[in-house]
């Protein structure tokens, strides 16, 4: 069958698609990945064939310019999918659609609309039988639609997306039919009738879901979710000599992420102040520092070595401890290492994945806003010296390791396909 994976250009939601276009493509199927043609490079970099569509948007660059843009919500998550962590009750409707407002605006049409006509154009020409598709690249679910192929988001986190939508759709049935209002439906729609087809829910969460974390750390809607084992790939990765044999003293890495270093976002703690409280530890700290922020650094412990990039799928099994950000690349290769962590996030999903690993028994996760040197130092050494985070950390691996492999999800995948497909709709073009 031919797959067509896409996304919009961001470099860790991409790495996480790139096991399963592989495993589709050792078995057999034809596979092509769309997305932005500074994106290009990307793509290829994984061995995948690119298909350029519709001009560059760069969100990195809008939201450095204005950080209020994409509408920050109290627990870090953007403005309304922060409500998926809320209690129903809690829930407005208001918040919701004024939630929505802003973010079709600002972020969905931002991120979408450039690729939408080359994207529908090409899987039109290409006809795929499968599109996979980023969570918020709804441009994927329109070409499937359009071209009549099965179609799935592949979702590397907890579903935010998904719980929001769920408390969106039971507000709705409960307002006066002049006040049911619904930025995504009416965005989508417009487009589903341009192509000739009619907006349903699949356009805003897939037919189905493939998932990457394991049940413990998940937040799941009333949807079909598809699980996959989770492997690492970062891209281009060295594995540097030092790294051959196993430390002399325990071993800890401090790594904040592929996103922030590569957009120059910067971190979201005081890096020195970090360094400067485990500076006296009987510790190899590792860590992975972009170079202009290295720069930034007053000094550097004796105890610390500063690199700009390792892959972490080659360092976390020789460290006792992992301190990282949250993000879910990070997290997920930690975890499949039975590695325990010491997470912490400052926005994005990061919080809710750091509460889930910590409930988990498999670390401790300390908010940004919260993290002074002297709260890591007493954190880090209760994950080195007290057994029973190893422990969680374990059972956290086995549970991912009894996930189904790229390759096994790769047969039922054919299954789902031959299910969803549907004759192509005339018209719209």
């Amino acid at each position: 069958m031919r797959v067509l994976f896409t996304t919009y250009p961001e470099k860790t939601h991409f790495l996480s698609m790139v096991p399963l276009a592989w495993a589709l493509r050792t078995a057999g199927h034809e596979v092509r990945v769309a997305g932005q043609p500074a994106f290009t490079d990307v793509i290829t970099q994984a061995g995948l064939t690119a298909v350029p569509v519709g001009r560059d948007a760069d969100l990195w660059q809008l939201m450095n310019r204005d950080l209020t843009w994409i509408g920050t919500g109290v627990n870090g998550l953007p403005v309304p999918y922060d409500a998926a962590e809320w209690h129903p009750r809690d829930v407005t409707w208001s918040y919701l659609k004024d939630g929505y407002d802003i973010q079709v605006g600002r972020w969905h049409k931002m991120s979408n609309v450039p690729m939408i006509t080359d994207l529908v154009e090409f899987a039109r020409s290409w006809r795929p039988d499968l599109v996979i598709w980023e969570p918020t690249t709804y441009a994927g679910a329109l070409a499937a639609e359009a071209c009549g192929a099965a179609h799935a988001r592949l979702l590397f986190s907890v579903d935010t997306l998904g719980v929001t939508r769920e408390h969106h759709l039971r507000l709705k049935d409960l307002q006066p039919p002049g006040e049911r209002a619904d930025p995504m439906a009416d965005w989508l729609g417009g487009y589903a009738r341009k192509y000739g087809f009619e907006f349903t829910e699949d356009l805003v969460t897939g037919q189905f879901t493939i998932v990457l974390l394991p049940r413990s750390l998940r937040m799941d809607a009333d949807l079909d979710y598809l699980p996959m084992r989770y492997v690492p790939y970062s891209g281009a990765a060295v594995m540097p000599s030092w790294l051959w044999e196993r430390p002399e003293r325990p071993r800890v890495a401090l790594t904040m992420g592929l996103s922030t270093a590569e957009h120059g976002a910067g971190y979201g703690v005081d890096l020195q102040s970090v360094l400067d409280s485990l500076a006296d530890l009987d510790i190899e700290l590792v860590a992975t520092v972009a170079e202009p922020e290295q720069r930034k650094l007053a000094s550097v412990p004796e105890n610390a070595r500063l690199v700009p990039f390792v892959p972490l799928a080659d360092l976390a099994p020789t460290c006792g401890a992992v301190i990282h950000h949250a993000g879910f690349g990070t997290l997920a290769t930690t975890a499949l290492n039975a590695v325990p962590h010491l997470a912490i996030p400052w926005d994005g999903d990061g919080p809710a994945l750091a509460r889930r690993i910590a409930a988990q028994g498999a670390g401790l996760a300390v908010n940004s806003n919260q993290a002074t040197g002297l709260i890591l130092r007493e954190r880090l050494l209760r994950l080195l010296n007290e057994p029973r985070f190893r422990q969680g950390a374990n059972r956290l691996r086995e549970e991912m390791l009894a996930m189904p492999t790229p390759n096994e999800v790769t047969v039922q995948l054919e299954e789902r396909v031959a299910s969803h497909r549907r004759p192509v709709v005339p018209g719209g073009r």
